[in-house]
């Protein structure tokens, strides 16, 4: 999959990812249907908001419940070789370290609304040595 951050290396664009658009898709259409209400899909946790205006960042993307707000992307990455950085919040730059220094770390990328408090999982992919090339 093509990189969509303009002007940055992408390090998924090799790796193992798996792309959750589809079931946005869904989650959005349950949502303009009537079927789920918009405090079923905007309950982000009081740290995943702390996270996303703290250290997330900001897309060009809005949301797609308010579009008051631009959505920020938060990066959680897990790994035994991590031990306890693991299921901490990464931040972007530091994710080529990352993959040069350790041979599998999984990252997973929450897309937050921090206006209406929308969050949704983006992407997972994997990162390492044992995933380069």
């Amino acid at each position: 999959m093509p990189d969509r951050s303009a002007g940055r290396r992408s390090y998924t664009a090799d790796m193992r990812l798996v792309d959750y658009t589809l079931a946005k898709r869904a989650k959005l259409t349950d949502l303009r249907g009537g079927r789920l209400s918009r405090t079923d899909v905007c309950d982000a946790h009081p740290e995943l908001l702390r996270a996303a205006r703290n250290v997330g960042e900001p897309t060009p993307v809005p949301c797609p419940v308010c579009a008051e707000e631009p959505l920020v992307h938060v990066t959680y990455v897990f790994g035994d070789a991590l031990h306890q950085r693991s299921g901490r919040v990464w931040p972007r730059d530091g994710l080529a370290d990352l993959h040069r220094s350790l041979d599998e770390v999984a990252c997973y990328v929450v897309e937050v609304c921090t206006a209406c408090y929308w969050n949704h999982l983006a992407q997972r992919y994997l990162l390492g040595r044992r995933h380069a090339g």
